[in-house]
């Protein structure tokens, strides 16, 4: 494994775009990056897997900035980060004529980037805090005459991810507001950060009393490179980023990620084609042992509107 790490200029050059859009992408989580003092840069092993999942860099002549799609294959997807995302964006791609074009920014941003026409899909996880319901009860309030429909994708565990070993014996939200704990938080918009928040809600912990609250990471991976560094001990996220990189995970609970289509004539066709392929089972089979997911209940269609 070579040492040499990649800085935005030179990402700019390898894929031709400018470094404002290479900045995006790390901002949205497309990218994942890590800094060397004030420094941004990019490990060679984070560039091919861009190269193979990105479709800026398979189509060379999509913008990954554009938020209208150049071809009628094209499907924008807008939302959460996750693995699976990642998975089913290359996979489509690999074995069928579309283009699934993702922007990584938060659920909420993303049903918001959806609601405005400017995604076709929408990844998300967002828990309300008063019926307990993922997503149906945001989907109710922002779509009234569109047609939707709520496509179950996973059930994925989220918890507290340390250090190997969990050597400050964190096992519970209270130990966040320990003076010897530096935690990394999600972006505000976050599934993540939403689900954080009613936890500490119900525990009655002020947010101010958890130091590195307000430091925040775009995708879960950055947040576990954190942890991995030492520059934190403790993030929420997901089983898989834990796992990625070695760390410790303590479960604290299962969550309902969805897939959420607002159809229209433009895109009926692609997403009809998107749909038979992630409900087939050789999609679910080559998922189905990734950790932290559980993916029975895939392409379920949990709600829908006409």
């Amino acid at each position: 494994m070579t040492d040499h790490t990649y800085t935005p200029d030179e990402i700019a050059k390898m894929f031709k775009i400018s470094k404002h859009t290479v900045y995006e992408l790390i901002k949205r989580g497309e990218l994942h990056a890590f800094k060397v003092g004030n420094k941004m840069r990019i490990s060679p092993e984070e560039v091919e897997r861009y190269k193979n999942t990105s479709q800026a860099y398979q189509s060379k002549k999509l913008d990954p900035t554009l938020t209208h799609p150049s071809t009628t294959n094209t499907i924008r997807l807008s939302g959460s980060h996750d693995f699976l995302v990642e998975q089913l964006s290359k996979s489509v791609s690999k074995n069928t004529n579309l283009i699934v074009q993702p922007t990584f920014i938060g659920s909420l941003e993303g049903l918001m980037m959806m609601y405005r026409g400017a995604a076709d899909v929408a990844a998300v996880h967002l828990l309300d805090p008063n019926s307990k319901e993922y997503n149906i009860p945001f989907i109710k309030q922002l779509f009234v005459h569109e047609k939707i429909s709520v496509i179950h994708f996973a059930t994925r565990e989220q918890g507290f991810i340390v250090a190997k070993g969990n050597p400050r014996n964190i096992v519970s939200f209270e130990d966040l507001t320990r003076k010897d704990i530096t935690f990394i938080n999600r972006q505000k918009g976050s599934g993540t950060r939403f689900l954080l928040d009613s936890f500490l809600q119900q525990k009655a912990i002020n947010p101010r009393q958890v130091t590195g609250y307000d430091n925040e990471e775009w995708n879960h991976l950055s947040l576990a490179a954190q942890i991995s560094r030492g520059s934190a001990d403790v993030g929420f996220g997901i089983r898989s980023a834990a796992e990625q990189l070695g760390l410790e995970f303590i479960p604290v609970i299962e969550e309902q990620f969805d897939l959420v289509f607002r159809w229209t004539q433009e895109n009926e066709t692609p997403l009809n084609l998107l749909y038979e392929f992630l409900s087939s089972n050789e999609f679910k089979i080559s998922i189905s042992k990734i950790p932290g997911y559980k993916v029975r209940e895939l392409g379920v269609i949990k709600y829908e509107t006409n």
